[in-house]
């Protein structure tokens, strides 16, 4: 299985020193889009040739968030033109009436924002979150801005990754199990601080 991997990261890298930061975008915006493609496997590879002076750290941060935003925007669009018209005329069928497609309407609505910054940092949801965006119709600069912002900080710490670890699979696995567990303790704290953000404060009656 690891040289399997190997394999693969080792085309990874001949890509990108072959194509530089076109491939980096490309490859991003499959992985940001509707295909499953794995982040890890184009941006650790990214931070080695970073490291080695192949490629700029910040260019190729720079790739990675235009490539994640352009894939969103694929799935963004999907739904807010296809995906919306199928659920309002099928929706039923599948355990979506409307009534439930309104409530996600409406939650977007309200805490797309939020949402959308956090599930760009989940892995398994990176993706995923552009189609409640598309769906809720959410307006397209916070979108951006926030799948941007959420996908850079992703992009960083896969890069600072490769830079780090290099070629070194055992440490990348390794590392890669605790970079997800503090990334989604990050998420939970963000959102609950949302959440107290939000609350209602209690008026004081006079």
């Amino acid at each position: 299985m690891n040289d399997f991997i190997t394999d693969i990261l080792g085309n990874i890298n001949l890509l990108i020193e072959q194509y530089n930061y076109l491939i980096i975008f490309a490859l991003m915006t499959i992985e940001s889009s509707f295909i499953p493609f794995p982040s890890e496997i184009v941006m650790i590879p990214a931070g080695y040739l970073v490291s080695q002076g192949t490629l700029s750290f910040i260019y190729s941060l720079f790739s990675s968030i235009l490539g994640c935003v352009f894939g969103a925007f694929i799935n963004y669009y999907l739904a807010k033109c296809l995906g919306l018209k199928i659920l309002q005329k099928y929706g039923k069928y599948f355990l979506l009436p409307e009534c439930k497609l309104l409530k996600i309407q409406n939650f977007f609505q309200n805490h797309g924002s939020i949402s959308t910054f956090t599930g760009r940092l989940i892995p398994g949801l990176r993706q995923l979150i552009s189609i409640p965006a598309g769906l809720s119709n959410m307006n397209l600069a916070k979108f951006t801005f926030y799948t941007a912002a959420g996908s850079g900080i992703w992009s960083f710490i896969l890069l600072i990754m490769g830079f780090i670890f290099g070629e070194n699979q055992e440490l990348i696995m390794e590392n890669m199990k605790i970079i997800v567990i503090f990334t989604l303790i990050f998420v939970l704290t963000t959102i609950l601080l949302y959440i107290r953000y939000k609350r209602p404060k209690n008026k004081i009656i006079s």
